[in-house]
């Protein structure tokens, strides 16, 4: 961290506008009263009271300095003060990665473990991922929701706490209960293009075959080579399954995962192809992938800013309302005294 503690304006020129009154003021010319008009009243007398009380109000010459200041304050925070802070050195790795998770049908099945309790295979993904989140600083990290369509959840990001909760807060069959496994892949292609060739990289969760989406597996596969896009496929699910019957507790097939299908996006693309039998094998997937694709780049930084507009706008307004209230308690205080 370096620099210093500054505060800045976003928009200064807005100070230009700090004469507009006085311009206003010497350009409008005043309102011209009829001098034929009068008002009689039998003794001035009557007013002597109402003359005094009001001697209190504010003095021309010092009204005017106390509207100027409010104008002053309100012109401060039209210019958008902000409070700059020290220098946040940013180390970049140089990769943008886009995490495509499976929210089918199918993710409900319990046949991992989690923390020794038998849990469903998206919050097996959840935990583990959510840790692999984590070591990614530096990297933006990107996360796409299938089902039966796909759908981005989080652009490219640093912020990778909005990208763990955003995983976090998932639920089975958001996106609908079928894989739109090709459509995943081609909206992650979408959101990676404008990103730099060599440090685009998908990581495609699923546990089922394509059944779903209008673009196929192989073609996107295609694209994405086309793209540079290395694709990094995880199919997650036990052999076999713990099925609750009438008869009891029963241990049944898993179904069927389209590995062929998905070894193919791999080798398309450049990736590597990973099964997940349990959560101890998707914790290594998770730590190999991690050391992929490395690239380290030179460090960027940036300096955070708060917005600062608030202030000044309440103390204009603050210092309007006494004002006014001033104003108006010396005439209501004047009017009861005449009764």
């Amino acid at each position: 961290m370096g620099g210093s503690l500054v505060i800045e304006f976003a928009w200064p020129y807005i100070f230009l506008l700090i004469f507009f009154p006085w311009f206003i003021y010497k350009v409008v010319p005043p309102v011209q009263l009829n001098e034929s008009a009068s008002l009689c009243v039998p003794e001035m007398s009557d007013f002597a009271i109402f003359q005094q009380r009001t001697s209190k109000a504010l003095s021309p010459p010092l009204k005017i300095i106390f509207l100027f200041l409010i104008w002053l304050a309100l012109i401060a925070s039209a210019a958008r003060p902000q409070w700059i802070g020290n220098v946040v050195e940013l180390p970049q790795s140089g990769r943008d990665i886009m995490l495509a998770v499976d929210l089918s049908g199918s993710m409900q099945i319990k046949d991992f473990k989690v923390k020794g309790k038998l849990s469903d295979r998206l919050t097996a993904v959840k935990v583990i991922a959510s840790d692999f989140i984590d070591r990614r600083k530096g990297d933006r990290i990107g996360l796409i929701l299938f089902g039966s369509q796909a759908y981005l959840q989080t652009p490219l990001t640093f912020d990778l706490a909005t990208v763990k909760q955003l995983l976090d807060e998932t639920v089975i069959g958001l996106a609908g209960t079928e894989t739109a496994m090709g459509d995943a892949i081609g909206l992650a292609i979408k959101q990676l293009r404008d990103t730099p060739q060599a440090s685009r990289v998908l990581i495609l969760i699923t546990d089922g075959n394509n059944n779903a989406g209008e673009l196929m597996p192989e073609k996107a596969a295609e694209l994405a080579a086309h793209e540079n896009l290395k694709i990094h496929t995880v199919a997650i699910g036990s052999k076999h399954q713990q099925v609750q019957t009438a008869l009891g507790q029963m241990t049944l097939p898993s179904a069927e995962i389209d590995e062929k299908t998905l070894k193919l996006i791999s080798e398309k693309t450049g990736g590597k192809y990973f099964r997940a039998y349990n959560t101890d094998e998707l914790v290594k997937i998770y730590h190999h992938i991690d050391q992929l694709e490395t690239r380290e780049e030179a460090n960027q930084s940036y300096r955070p800013s708060i917005e600062m507009y608030k202030w000044p706008l309440a103390a204009a307004l603050l210092a309007l309302g006494v004002l006014m209230f001033y104003e108006w308690s010396i005439r209501k205080f004047a009017t009861m005294r005449l009764k």
